[in-house]
């Protein structure tokens, strides 16, 4: 059989790449799968050709006893590792591992049917063998490396979400603080309108481990009310007037048509707006302003917060949501506030932009499906 595999080694190569080509997804070069099909077959030739010689330590060397080694790996057994670590990164299922040796073996039975030329039972055994050997070794290492990748994304997806949760703690722990303290400077009374934005905060806190305890769980919840747009707006103001110096900017708010609501789990939707409104404060320029304004937009409620930055940075906006991806000019995507703010925008079935204003800031707009309010 060695000589066999020997004089048709192109022949059962090119065999093999045009079963490879009949499957999806399967767009490797020859370099990337050096690995493969081809190396194997040339060890798989070495190792019946020691066979044929009598020398049984080199072809056990070359390909493996029967059932593997676990302790030290043969020649196929580190090429097979190597071609099923070149399947994953090339994204390939486990599967398609299995298929790279079993279209050489075919790729041999079938051409050895065609040319006529019958195998020894002992050489079948050999090629069972290897391929055996191949398979195993190539199969774990692929299950190893994915296993692995699907361990680093586990926790890359756990540490985005510990990192939601703390940044939203720390925002509705900020913004209760601020007003304690000015109800203790004010000598104000709890039932006014500071205190309503203390109560908020709390609740914000309360809503925030109720929702890590249903994602602990594995409960989901998504607690919506159709609202006054008017009176979220009020409520936004005040409670973005603690936490801005109006002495190094301006905070203006339009008014709002009293007729319109939006239909939105409350506090999220706050808390959104409050992490836009916190980075406009971070970065608009000195003596300049930032506009909070909502209206309708056909069927829908627009909220903008205008900022004077001064403009983005080419390629800045697309990178502006994305967690943990900071931008070429330090602006937003350093924290976590405007990829939270999108994701719950977006669980109201909402969206959220940005568009550049150049040479003097930018607009962020969260858009939401116009409601009325109940009884209108």
């Amino acid at each position: 059989m060695h000589r066999f595999l020997s004089n048709n080694r192109d022949e059962l190569i090119a065999r093999c790449k045009a079963k490879v080509a009949q499957r999806p997804l399967r767009a490797a070069t020859e370099k990337q799968l050096a690995h493969g099909v081809p190396m194997f077959l040339e060890q798989l030739t070495r190792t019946l050709a020691a066979e044929d010689a009598d020398e049984a330590a080199e072809s056990i060397a070359i390909s493996g006893p029967s059932g593997g080694d676990a302790h030290a790996l043969s020649e196929i057994g580190v090429s097979a590792t190597a071609h099923g670590k070149e399947l994953l990164n090339l994204g390939y299922t486990v599967d398609q591992v299995v298929h790279d040796y079993g279209d050489l073996c075919q790729a041999i039975t079938d051409l050895a049917f065609e040319r006529d030329a019958p195998f020894a039972v002992a050489e079948f055994r050999t090629l069972n063998r290897c391929l055996d050997n191949a398979i195993a070794d190539a199969v774990t290492e692929f299950s190893v490396q994915r296993d692995a990748q699907l361990s680093v994304q586990q926790m890359a997806g756990e540490k985005q979400r510990l990192g939601f949760l703390v940044h939203e703690l720390r925002n509705a722990l900020g913004t209760a603080t601020l007003a304690v303290r000015a109800l203790e400077l004010g000598n104000m009374a709890i039932a006014g309108a500071t205190g309503a934005i203390l109560k908020r905060s709390l609740s914000t806190l309360g809503l925030l481990i109720d929702k890590a305890t249903e994602e602990v769980r594995g409960e989901r919840s998504h607690q919506r009310q159709t609202f006054s747009l008017a009176t979220f707006i009020a409520d936004a103001e005040l409670a973005a007037r603690l936490d801005v110096e109006l002495d190094a900017l301006v905070f203006e708010v339009r008014p709002v048509d009293s007729q319109l609501a939006i239909f939105a789990n409350r506090d999220l939707l706050h808390s959104a707006l409050a992490n836009l409104l916190q980075n406009a404060f971070r970065y608009t320029r000195r003596n300049s302003a930032v506009i909070l304004n909502a209206y309708a937009f056909g069927e829908h409620v627009l909220i903008d917060v205008e900022d004077h930055c001064g403009g983005l940075l080419p390629g800045s906006a697309a990178r502006m949501f994305v967690p943990f991806k900071p931008n070429a000019d330090g602006r937003a995507g350093l924290g976590l506030g405007l990829s939270i703010a999108r994701q719950s925008i977006e669980a109201d079935h909402g969206t959220l932009t940005v568009r550049d204003v150049p040479g003097s800031g930018c607009v962020f707009t969260i858009s939401l499906p116009r409601h009325v309010l109940p009884g209108d």
